[in-house]
């Protein structure tokens, strides 16, 4: 009875056994996609075909096997992608991409088979960033097709304040610098051997001297002094490092003059030196035989999008325009002895050959005086944008000046205690001229002159009259220019509160005489 009842134990446990054995690899029962399909006897059983599969640490695309079939002696694997096999008993199999593949074991004995079908998905890691990378590094070169870069308030008028860039000749050197990111982590920076003098760097900057006019120029260190005197060699051609998180599609460039758009542009706002790290958010596009990548800095305010491409097909990248067409026209010169605007109202009777245009700030016409006399007024509104004006040319017909019988400026100009002074916004006022007939970019050619509230005492909520000497402006984009100097100036510009901030405010004018 002893050894009868020894028996009824073991078999029992050996059961047990096989139980928690089949659990453990998942594979025994509703696992097994089909039974044996030969008619002859088998000792062992018939064949159950079970696996395992683990991807391997060191390459994402190899995928090893692991085999737990019983009673088989031959063994054929479909690794699901369209051509991959094997008779090995746990086999290695490396994939060619990531993706979602169904793998067959079939498991046989001399009269028997069996097959179990698993689905297994593996992933590149570095999925994402190879949009950036590719599979071991990619270039990106400025867009050759429509605008590449431009500037406007928001992602809904991209182009608002500046029409943008293009391939048509007028900054081909940018067009031939070469950004390279590395799946290892590397960004290199090729400046093709000459460098564009940026606006509001080599030229045009507030209180520096030294001028550059905006064109390309050799990329030496020597010549990459930026209007204040600094050192800006850090921007060109170098090897740097980036990170990117497809998360946030933010690109983040690391190294002391690393850049990406334009060298001014910076993780929050501009710079005219060199900076440790700049950051922009990214998004890609794919077309045959190239790719598009849009970079955007977004300052709240002012919005840059710039756009690169890289080929995988060369033939498709257009050829490079390094003629440039001359943009608008000359216009017929004038030599008036006055210039002037009441703005009492819209009509030609409150102004002297000075009628307003379509411009980055309002102008209302016709106000009640806010000093309660009764008279009409101006009423000068600024809107929630970085930089801003009113601008005016001459009527009815758009002329060049000749400034040879005027020597002053002046307007009068009420400042509201209702503004908010206490952050950006200013009690300033500046007035301008500009080429807007020729020149594109009519900001790069100004001669500005600037009434600082505070120097002069102005006080708030009284009328003040600001005169200015024409010979003597506070800027000029060519050092020591006045507009005696110029005959293509056709545009006159009015601005109130400051610039390179989205602060309101309103403002009272009258009486803007130029003679």
């Amino acid at each position: 009875m002893k050894s009868l009842d020894l028996r009824v134990l073991s078999s029992k446990f050996a059961l047990l056994l096989f139980a928690a054995f089949c659990f453990t690899i998942t594979s025994c029962g509703d696992d097994d996609d089909g039974g044996g399909t030969g008619g002859g006897t088998n000792t062992g059983g018939d064949p159950i075909a079970s696996f395992q599969f683990e991807v391997s640490d060191s390459d994402w695309r190899v995928v090893n096997f692991e085999n737990f079939s019983q009673n088989a002696t031959e063994f054929a694997w479909d690794f699901g992608d369209g051509s991959g096999t094997s008779t090995e008993e746990s086999p290695s199999y490396s994939y060619s991409a990531g993706g979602t593949y169904d793998v067959t074991l079939t498991a046989s004995d001399a009269e028997a088979s069996a097959t179990q079908t698993r689905t297994i998905t593996i992933s590149d890691p570095d999925e994402a960033i190879k949009a950036l990378t590719g599979e071991t590094s990619k270039t990106w070169k400025l867009y050759r097709e429509g605008v590449s870069m431009s500037l406007g308030p928001n992602a809904d008028s991209p182009a608002e304040w500046w029409a943008g860039l293009s391939n048509d000749g007028a900054r081909p050197c940018s067009y031939l610098q070469e950004f390279t990111f590395g799946l290892d982590g590397t960004f290199t920076f090729d400046d093709g051997g000459e460098f564009w003098a940026e606006f509001g760097v080599f030229n045009n900057v507030d209180g520096c001297a030294n001028t550059t006019t905006e064109q390309c120029f050799e990329a030496t260190p020597a010549n990459m002094v930026n209007e204040c005197g600094d050192d800006v060699s850090a921007w060109l051609s170098g090897t740097h490092s980036f990170e990117y998180d497809p998360v946030t599609s933010t690109l983040t460039l690391n190294g002391e003059g690393a850049w990406i758009g334009i060298p001014k542009l910076g993780t929050t706002g501009e710079s005219i030196t060199p900076a440790s790290q700049v950051a922009a958010n990214v998004s890609f596009e794919s077309f045959e035989g190239f790719d598009v990548m849009t970079v955007v800095f977004d300052y709240g305010g002012a919005y840059w999008p710039i756009r690169y491409a890289s080929y995988s097909d060369a033939s498709l990248e257009p050829e490079l325009v390094t003629d440039a067409i001359p943009f608008g026209e000359d216009l017929t010169d004038i030599s008036p002895t006055e210039l002037s605007r009441t703005f009492a109202s819209a009509e030609a009777a409150d102004f002297v050959l000075l009628d307003t245009i379509a411009s980055g700030s309002a102008i209302t016409f016709g106000v009640e005086n806010p000093d309660g006399s009764g008279t009409l007024v101006g009423q000068f509104d600024r809107v929630a944008t970085d930089f801003q004006e009113l601008q005016m040319q001459t009527s009815p017909d758009w002329n060049d000046l000749n400034f040879e019988n005027m020597s002053s400026i002046s307007l009068d100009i009420y400042l509201p205690s209702t503004n908010d002074y206490s952050g950006t916004l200013t009690r300033n006022v500046v007035v301008g001229f500009g080429d807007r007939s020729q020149t594109e970019q009519w900001w790069t050619g100004l001669i500005q002159y600037e009434a600082i509230a505070d120097d002069l005492g102005l006080t708030n909520d009284e009328w003040h009259t600001i005169t200015f000497d024409l010979s003597s402006p506070n800027f000029s984009s060519i050092d020591g220019q006045t507009p005696f100097d110029r005959n293509d100036l056709d545009m006159v510009y009015i601005g109130m509160g400051g610039s390179g901030h989205p602060e309101p405010g309103t403002y009272y004018i009258r009486n803007f005489v130029i003679r």
